[in-house]
């Protein structure tokens, strides 16, 4: 590679970590070819970059990016390495740990999201459970929606409630009612039997 290409590779490596939230650096020494491709295939779906890079370059793209100090990692930036780049906090590793069912490979050299370091392989499990920005939002709407449900359950129960005293109120009214011609009958009566003598 010549020196031109070289810069070339290290800018096009630095445009696409500038503004990378998520970033995962990964071994995938001795996968074969077939499982290379299904690895990357994978990725792809989820809408993760993999890249496999020459160390050197990547510690130097990195090395240029602003506001963000990466060299936690260049420690482990040795042998074959594949750059992750995801917007999904847990994906990247979620995806190793789906293809460590079968092997040992691939392995977690170092990763930094939500600004902080991850070195190690042993830090696979804990970034996994990391609750991704979606994962976090479906919560945080489960949480709103539950007491709002429980107003509307309340409401709803009321509105039933006033419903049915409602209905039962006009039975008690009309009751009365019935009574009423009843007893202006009965003057009617006893006016026409005390006329009936002064007939006579």
């Amino acid at each position: 590679m010549t020196k031109e290409d070289k810069v070339l590779v290290i800018q096009e490596l630095k445009d696409a970590l500038q503004d990378a939230k998520v970033v995962y650096v990964a071994s995938l020494e001795g996968m074969n070819a077939a499982a290379t491709s299904e690895f990357r295939r994978q990725a792809f779906k989820q809408n993760i970059t993999v890249k496999v890079v020459k160390n050197t370059l990547l510690q130097k793209a990195l090395e240029q990016i602003e506001g963000v100090d990466y060299s936690e990692m260049f420690p482990t930036f040795v042998g074959n390495s594949a750059l992750m780049i995801s917007e999904t906090a847990n994906a990247p590793a979620k995806l190793i740990q789906g293809f460590r069912k079968k092997a040992e490979i691939p392995a977690l050299k170092s990763a930094y999201l939500q600004e902080t370091f991850y070195v190690g392989d042993e830090n696979l499990d804990a970034l996994v459970s990391i609750k991704s920005r979606e994962e976090m939002i479906g919560e945080i709407i489960t949480l709103l929606q539950s007491p709002l449900r429980n107003v509307l359950s309340a409401l709803q129960n009321k509105d039933e409630a006033t419903g049915s005293s409602e209905e039962a109120a006009p039975a008690t009214e009309e009751a009365p009612a019935e009574e009423t011609p009843a007893a202006e009958a009965a003057p009617e009566a006893s006016t026409d039997a005390t006329d009936a003598p002064s007939a006579e």
